[in-house]
């Protein structure tokens, strides 16, 4: 008899522990950040929690610094996935032919994107010195002034999506190449038939049958760096002064920093939901995409 119940639910039973490890690390904590959005709690003293409604996400939404922060993260974010994809579309149709030593350059654009980021942080670090550093000797070698890059809030932003942008990049790359791969001959062989230059084959041939893969990649690209926190909590801290600050830093100095946990996991529940809005726009636009092919 319990050897029949096993028989007609194996598979339950086979993915049961998959979905507790997803109960445990994803589904409870989000559910304990939504309760907890809903309290005022501070860490720092022995009260419990309070209950207090909607009053944090009331809060936050009179918090200047709160929307500057959801400015600098959508600016952040749009800023480096459109540099990234023009790049990366770029390279991957570069790669996407026979030349010497292919397999080389492909291990070596992959390098920045497999290293630690706070590793990668902190090279950039050394490299925007101001005093020592190689991006102001470069820029003293063309005869330009040295800038001030992570000390300046008129260059932060600029700089640590140069960072971004450098360390991200191949990923772009390797999911148009893969796309590329499986492109069908014909339409090509068409193409020149017809007479058509290279630049007409990639931009009328290449590009649209392409376009689903790219807002593929766009799409994995947007939620990460939407959730960019190593690379700016380890260069600049959010500086200098709130600069560079996103929703990400904000609210993990709410929580771990000003002790304001009720608000801090206000944010993080609105941040998700822009995401999610993101995310879905990103979906729509694929699968529009998609019915043009």
């Amino acid at each position: 008899m319990i050897s029949g119940w096993i028989d007609r639910n194996i598979r339950y039973i086979f993915s049961l522990p998959a979905v507790i490890f997803v109960a445990l690390m994803v589904v409870f904590p989000l559910c304990y950040t939504a309760w907890l959005s809903l309290h005022e709690w501070s860490m720092s003293g022995t009260t419990p929690p309070l209950w207090v409604g909607l009053d944090n996400y009331i809060s936050l939404m009179g918090d200047s610094r709160f929307w500057l922060s959801a400015w600098r993260t959508i600016y952040f974010s749009f800023g480096v996935i459109i540099v990234e994809t023009v790049l990366g579309v770029g390279l991957a149709v570069f790669l996407n032919r026979s030349f010497r030593f292919k397999n080389v350059v492909k291990t070596l654009f992959l390098l920045p994107m497999v290293s630690t980021p706070v590793a990668i942080a902190m090279v950039w670090m050394l490299i925007y010195e101001p005093t020592v550093g190689f991006a102001n000797f470069f820029l003293g070698k063309l005869g330009i002034e040295p800038q001030a890059w992570l000390t300046s809030s008129d260059t932060v932003m600029p700089s640590l999506m140069l960072v971004d942008v450098w360390e991200w990049t191949p990923m772009i790359t390797l999911i148009v190449l893969a796309g590329m791969t499986t492109l069908p001959s014909d339409p090509y062989e068409s193409a020149v038939v017809d007479g058509a230059s290279k630049w007409q084959t990639f931009w009328h041939i290449t590009i649209p049958m392409l376009m689903p893969t790219i807002i593929v990649a766009m799409l994995l690209r947007m939620i990460d760096a939407l959730k960019t926190f190593d690379l700016i909590y380890a260069t600049t801290q959010g500086g200098p002064g709130n600069s560079s600050e996103t929703l990400n830093t904000y609210g993990y100095l709410l929580g771990f920093n000003y002790f304001k946990v009720g608000m801090g996991s206000a944010l993080i529940i609105m941040f998700l939901l822009l995401v999610a809005l993101i995310s879905l726009l990103f979906v729509y636009v694929r699968k529009k995409a998609g019915e043009m092919l």
